[in-house]
């Protein structure tokens, strides 16, 4: 009775020792997985085509360039993009406004210029654009007095936004002005970039 019992204690003992075993080699196979799957080690290299040191494009950035372009649905999907990344910020609202100004979408342009000037009065590109969708809406009179809001923010010294101003004055005293000069009205953002947009008459 004895030795049946020793040789069943043998035999469980080498079965867990088994499981013991097999459990310390997964647990092996695992973290080298997981080593693997982590940046790569010192002198070796990533994957090819892969730059683990640059930094994504702003969205901002890309939304410019594809307003530039005349991409103005693209540029919209970028700024939202932007609007993630960064939070709606007077620069990604006065983006926004600005391409859905570029789409037609003039309510929702206003909308979106009208908070911007909100979250920032002292924004000069973002008055600017408010004033060239009241232009487009037909709002000549209070386009006029945001358009002076920009000049005096600005000190004078965006072309664009002087131009815009005197081009609304005109309309004021003649509203048949843009039938006889072909007015154009210019979207300014924060830098030296614009977006040029024939007025409607």
């Amino acid at each position: 009775m004895r030795g049946r019992q020793a040789s069943f204690i043998v035999m469980h003992s080498r079965t867990g020792f088994r499981h013991i075993l097999a459990l310390i080699l997964a647990l092996g196979l695992v973290s080298g997985c997981a080593g693997g799957l982590g940046a790569p080690e010192k002198g070796r290299k990533a994957a090819p085509g892969v730059d683990t040191h640059g930094d994504a494009v702003d969205g901002l950035t890309v939304g410019h360039r594809l307003m530039a372009s005349g991409e103005y649905e693209l540029a919209l999907k970028a700024y939202y993009r932007a609007a993630g990344n960064q939070g709606l910020t007077v620069d990604v609202l006065s983006a926004l406004g600005s391409a859905n100004l570029k789409l037609g979408r003039l309510g929702q342009a206003e909308q979106l210029l009208r908070r911007a000037v909100k979250a920032d009065p002292a924004f000069a590109p973002a008055w600017n654009n408010l004033g060239v969708v009241l232009m487009e809406t037909g709002q000549s009179g209070e386009a006029e007095r945001v358009f002076r809001t920009a000049f005096a923010l600005d000190n004078g010294d965006s072309q664009q936004i002087r131009e815009n101003l005197r081009l609304a004055l005109a309309k004021l005293e003649n509203p048949g002005y843009d039938d006889e000069n072909n007015t154009t009205f210019a979207l300014v953002r924060r830098g030296s970039g614009e977006y040029q947009l024939l007025s409607t008459p």
